[in-house]
C-alpha cells in the first residue's frame, strides 16, 4: 500500500514538473515574441552617424524576432527628417534635433536619445599619424579657408614636434543635409571666437569639396592627400584615418576615444533632463572630448496612421535599443547611454500610442 501511494505521489510530482516546465516555456515565448508575433516590415532612415550601430541593432533584433524586418537607410539627418515628415519612414535617425519651427510645423514628434559619439577632425598627411593638436579657432580658420597651408605658423605653434608639409589644405565637408555638420558647426559656434558661418545641418561653405554621408567623407579623405574633414569617430577609426587631438574647455588637447567621448556625454546628461534637444558640445571637465554629441530617433507619438502590427514593432524595437541594444555599443566605438538618458528615453517612449492605447 505504501509503495502504491509512493508511486502515485511520484506520478503526480512528475506531472507537476512537466506542467511547470510548459508554463515557464510559455512565459519565455510570450515574453520574447508577444507584441512581435504578427509579421511587420519597418522602414526607417536618416543619420549616417549611428548607421554602423543601427545596422547591428536591426540584425540582432531580427534574430530574436524573425517575423520583424527593419531596414534603415543611411541618407543623412535632413533626408531622414523629411522622410519622417512625409511618413515614408516609420522612424528617422537624426543627429540634429528638430528646431522650434520644425516642431511647430510637424507637431507630435518625439526625440528618443539612442546613442552618442564623437566628431573627429581627420586628415590625410603622408607620414603624419593621429595626434596633431588643433584648437577650435584653428579648426574654424581651416574650414572657413582662412588657413590654407598645413605648415601655417598658427598650426605649427601648437605642434612643435611635428614637421608639417608645405602643402595646400583641401577641406572636405558634407554636401548633404547632415546632423554631423550640425554638431560640428554647433561646436565651432560655441567654442570659437572666429567662426562666422553659423550652425545647422547645412552651411554656406566658402571652400572645400563636398561628400555625402560619413562614409563619403571617409572615402574622399582617403583619396585626397592634404585633405581634412569632419566625421564620426567610428568611420575614422575603422578606416585607419588619422585624426586630431582637440583642445577642450579645460585647455587640454584631448584624443577622441571611447573613454573621452563617454566622459563628455556623462557631463552633458543633466542638460538633456531639462531639454532633450539641448546642445551638449564643448562641455567642461578633465579629459572630456569637446566635439561629442547625442544622436536621436525621431518618431511620431501617435502611430495610428500605420497598421497596428507595425506600430507594435516600432515601439518594441525602440524600447529594445535603449536597453538590451546598448550592449552592442562599445564594440562599435559608441558609448553606452548614461542611466539618466535611458530614463529620458523611457519617459518619451511611453508616450507612444495607437488609437489612444499606450504601446508600451
Amino acid at each position: 500500500m505504501f509503495l502504491e501511494n509512493k508511486r502515485g505521489l511520484s506520478k503526480i510530482l512528475g506531472i507537476g514538473i512537466i506542467v511547470v516546465v510548459l508554463v515557464v516555456a510559455g512565459v519565455i515565448y510570450y515574453t520574447q515574441f508577444m507584441g512581435t508575433a504578427q509579421p511587420a516590415t519597418v522602414t526607417a532612415g536618416g543619420a549616417s552617424f549611428p548607421y554602423p550601430l543601427i545596422s547591428k541593432w536591426t540584425f540582432e533584433y531580427n534574430k530574436l524576432h524573425p517575423m520583424i524586418q527593419i531596414t534603415y537607410q543611411s541618407v543623412g539627418s535632413g533626408s531622414g527628417q523629411n522622410g519622417l515628415f512625409a511618413k515614408t519612414f516609420d522612424f528617422a535617425g537624426s543627429d540634429a534635433p528638430l528646431t522650434d519651427s520644425q516642431m511647430a510645423e510637424h507637431p507630435g514628434i518625439l526625440h528618443i536619445p539612442e546613442t552618442g559619439g564623437g566628431i573627429v577632425v581627420a586628415y590625410n598627411l603622408p607620414g603624419i599619424g593621429s595626434g596633431m593638436n588643433l584648437t577650435a579657432d584653428l579648426i574654424a580658420k581651416i574650414f572657413q579657408g582662412n588657413i590654407t597651408k598645413w605648415n601655417d605658423p598658427e598650426i605649427a605653434a601648437v605642434n612643435p614636434s611635428l614637421t608639417l608639409p608645405d602643402s595646400d589644405i583641401t577641406v572636405i565637408r558634407r554636401s548633404d543635409s547632415s546632423g554631423t555638420t550640425n554638431g560640428f558647426t554647433t561646436y565651432l559656434r560655441n567654442a570659437s571666437s572666429v567662426w562666422v558661418l553659423g550652425a545647422g545641418t547645412t552651411v554656406n561653405w566658402p571652400v572645400g569639396v563636398g561628400a555625402s554621408g560619413n562614409s563619403g567623407i571617409a572615402s574622399t579623405l582617403q583619396q585626397t592627400p592634404g585633405g581634412v574633414g569632419y566625421l564620426e569617430f567610428f568611420y575614422a577609426k575603422n578606416n585607419s584615418i588619422p585624426y586630431a587631438n582637440v583642445m577642450n574647455k579645460n585647455g587640454q588637447f584631448v584624443e577622441p576615444t571611447l573613454s573621452s567621448i563617454s566622459k563628455a556625454l556623462g557631463a552633458a546628461a543633466s542638460l538633456l533632463v531639462s531639454d532633450v534637444r539641448a546642445p551638449v558640445v564643448n562641455m567642461p571637465g578633465s579629459d572630456v572630448y569637446p566635439i561629442s554629441i547625442f544622436t536621436y530617433i525621431l518618431v511620431y507619438k501617435d502611430l495610428s496612421y500605420m497598421d497596428e502590427a507595425k506600430a507594435e514593432a516600432v515601439a518594441n524595437f525602440l524600447w529594445w535599443i535603449v536597453h538590451d541594444g546598448q550592449a552592442y555599443s562599445e564594440d562599435l566605438l559608441y558609448p553606452k547611454l548614461p542611466t539618466s538618458i535611458v530614463t529620458i528615453a523611457e519617459t518619451n517612449l511611453r508616450q507612444l500610442t495607437y488609437n489612444g492605447r499606450p504601446l508600451l
